[in-house]
């Protein structure tokens, strides 16, 4: 049995690499046109209800451009103790949010959507995962922090990169916390006949 799917019928609206690869090791066949809406615009609201509404604005924006394609939309935070960990701008900031994590269970939230104009479609959800952290010595968090690894990451941390080792369990989804539900998004495609799982012909 394999994943496969026709001529690109997927738009991933998206830069991220992580959601890339992501969608690569899946085995699908995309386009990747990332959206350029200004999220400053997006009203603030609940974290799960945010993200869900950040990720219909991706997904919507490119839609309008290729209405007969299937968009994806995402977008990922860090949740811990309500307040939302967001990319550090410096180094210090950096060591806040990695104190702040350590020994401690945290949230990653990933909003998705998938649309397609052309069928009127538009399917949205927020998929949560709980994160528990090592305790983190001091020195740990020097070295992780001078990596560089955590400066374009939400929460300052990267689970599919070095900053792996910083990561105790978690409970939920993997690769949402990498930056999209892999198995919700197919699960869903499936779904809408956009990909196909078929009979290998191998004997």
């Amino acid at each position: 049995m394999k994943i496969s799917d026709e001529e690109p019928l997927l738009i991933l609206a998206s830069k991220s690499p992580r959601r890339r690869y992501l969608l690569e090791q899946a085995g699908l066949n995309f386009s990747v046109i990332p959206s350029s809406i200004d999220e400053a615009r997006i009203p603030l609201s609940s974290p799960e209800t945010y993200v869900r509404t950040l990720s219909e604005a991706k997904a919507d924006d490119i839609s309008k451009k290729y209405p007969e394609k299937w968009v994806i939309g995402a977008d990922t935070i860090v949740l811990k103790d309500g307040d939302i960990l967001g990319k550090p701008g410096s180094r210090d900031e950096a060591r806040s949010m990695l104190n702040q994590l350590s020994g401690q269970t945290h949230q990653v939230l990933t909003g998705y959507a998938i649309c397609c104009k052309s069928k009127n479609r538009m399917f949205s959800e927020t998929v949560k995962t709980d994160v528990l952290f090592k305790n983190l010595t001091h020195e740990e968090i020097e070295w992780y922090v001078h990596t560089k690894e955590p400066f374009d990451k939400a929460g300052s941390y990267a689970i599919q990169g070095l900053g792996t080792f910083l990561v105790k369990s978690i409970n939920g989804s993997y690769t949402n916390v990498v930056g999209l539900p892999v198995c919700e998004v197919i699960e869903f495609l499936i779904k809408e006949g956009v990909i196909v799982i078929a009979k290998s012909t191998n004997s």
